[in-house]
């Protein structure tokens, strides 16, 4: 009888190991464990060892501890969207390395963490929309380099790190709209990494701006470089030179000294507007005018010297013939003049 009880509670604890948590419905078959909409307030334990997708949205969740996931080790689909997440643990997903999607959409989350999804090697794509975010990290985490797909959309975004962007060289999908994107020297950044993306084939919803006001409403694309000029930028390196030319910037380089941006470009976030100056093409417009009225006094100055000449030459003429001629018409007899008379006619 102990042998046959110890028995029965071995195998009743390995069942009560891998069984489904009581509110989900768990399918073996399609490795799936349906736990949506059971009023979770956190992540259910007890789950089985061997699913790989977990559905989680339309629950009441607000936080993931660091461990939630140790027990799912071989996870490929999360899906915890509309929940009431605010924040997530670092390291709360690194045990999940072959998780392929992660649906963070509908929550309260407000900022995201340097290395938040470190150690997810084959993430590619990453859901963020539609939460309360205003903040992005630098980087999304170690091996995180494969994702193609990124939402940010309906969040409260102002400008996003060029850096973390570029950490991602698989991207083939970003989206951004919805977003209060501040057009200012801070985004300048985001300006060039978008125009390259798109050059080389990415997908994006693009960026319309909210400010400032001059610019409210404008796709960042079509807002010409000489406005973020006057700005001291604070952007990436220059890509060196076998990359990719961005569309309608050949030989356009970082913008300098350029013009002004327009009114209310004003310095936000360390963007402050150099001392006012003149603009390189003023200065240049008024050294060719200068040259231009030098050189054409110059001309003016020698066509009345030549004049003058001509005339005091002329005079001098008129006068040399006026003393040779007069005696000749005064004492020549009507013979010998009319041969001279009709030669000089």
């Amino acid at each position: 009888t102990g042998n046959w009880l110890l028995i029965w509670s071995v195998t009743l604890l390995a069942h009560t190991a891998h069984s489904c948590p009581e509110k989900c419905l768990c399918h073996r078959a399609s490795k799936t464990a349906d736990c949506k909409n059971r009023g979770f307030t956190e992540i259910p334990a007890r789950l089985p060892p061997e699913i790989q997708i977990l559905q989680l949205q339309n629950n009441r969740i607000w936080r993931i501890n660091q461990n939630a996931f140790t027990a799912t080790p071989l996870l490929k689909i999360l899906d915890l969207s509309n929940n009431s997440i605010s924040s997530v643990a670092l390291g709360a997903f690194q045990k999940l390395r072959y998780l392929q999607v992660l649906n963070l959409t509908r929550n309260l989350i407000h900022y995201i963490e340097n290395k938040t999804f470190s150690f997810l090697p084959h993430l590619k794509e990453l859901d963020l929309s539609s939460n309360s975010i205003i903040r992005l990290p630098e980087t999304f985490g170690n091996s995180t380099g494969n994702i193609t797909l990124l939402s940010v959309k309906h969040n409260k975004l102002q400008k996003m790190e060029r850096i973390l962007l570029e950490s991602l060289p698989n991207l083939k999908v970003v989206l951004f709209k919805d977003n209060p994107w501040q057009c200012n020297c801070n985004i300048f950044g985001m300006k060039l990494w978008l125009e390259s993306f798109l050059y080389r084939g990415g997908i994006s919803d693009g960026i319309i701006c909210s400010a400032p006001g001059v610019r409210k409403g404008k796709d960042l694309l079509k807002v010409p470089y000489e406005l973020f000029g006057a700005c001291a930028l604070r952007a990436a390196p220059v890509p060196p030179a076998s990359s990719h030319q961005w569309p309608g910037s050949e030989q356009r380089g970082w913008p300098k000294h350029g013009p002004h941006g327009e009114p209310g470009d004003g310095g936000r976030g360390g963007c402050e507007p150099k001392a006012r100056a003149r603009p390189v093409s003023l200065r240049h417009a008024i050294a060719t005018v200068v040259i231009t009225g030098v050189v054409c006094g110059v001309v003016c100055l020698m066509m009345l010297a030549a004049a003058v000449y001509g005339c005091a030459y002329a005079a001098i003429t008129a006068r040399y013939h006026k003393e040779q001629l007069g005696p000749v018409r005064q004492h020549g007899t009507p013979e010998e003049k009319e041969p001279f008379e009709s030669s000089m006619a």
